[in-house]
């Protein structure tokens, strides 16, 4: 077990999430099971906390793997200060407001969130590093949220 002392732990939780969302999409297309009435609620608030929960430990080993650094490395080139702060709680917001649009039958709420975030990060993506981070972080972000999303709404 000498990789999960080794700092892989991250990489470890990412694989259990998407196995388990896996798994998840696996039982389902076999049993056919629906929810319906209060379970549908659980189903709908177990998908977004699972979308949302997830996505953190697997956008942070795509952006590892990917050689990005972390936020707090990508400096400004006239001072020291990190760009990018605030990442991980902006990437829990963005998930869950992706699992919640499509979980409200309205995935027109995607661009609004994906420009909503563009806007608020513009000003910080012209910074050696920021755009790519910017842009793999948020793309696998949402994909993790998407197929969990999708998951969850086969129960229902």
């Amino acid at each position: 077990m000498r990789w999960l002392a080794d700092g892989h732990r991250r990489d470890a939780a990412a694989l259990v999430a998407a196995a388990l969302l896996g798994g998840a999409a696996l039982v389902v297309s076999v049993t056919g099971a629906q929810a319906d009435g209060w379970a549908a609620g659980v189903v709908r608030v177990v998908t977004v906390a699972f979308a949302v929960l997830g996505g953190g430990p697997l956008t942070a080993a795509v952006l590892d793997r990917a050689g990005q650094p972390p936020a707090a490395a990508i400096e400004k080139p006239d001072e020291a200060s990190d760009v990018l702060r605030g990442g991980a709680w902006i990437g829990v917001l963005e998930r869950a407001a992706m699992s919640a649009t499509l979980l409200a039958g309205w995935p027109a709420g995607i661009p609004v969130v994906l420009a909503v975030k563009g806007l608020g990060r513009y000003p910080e993506l012209r910074h050696p590093g920021a755009s790519e981070r910017f842009i793999i972080g948020t793309l696998v972000s949402l994909l993790w949220a998407a197929a969990a999303t999708g998951t969850g709404t086969m129960l229902l």
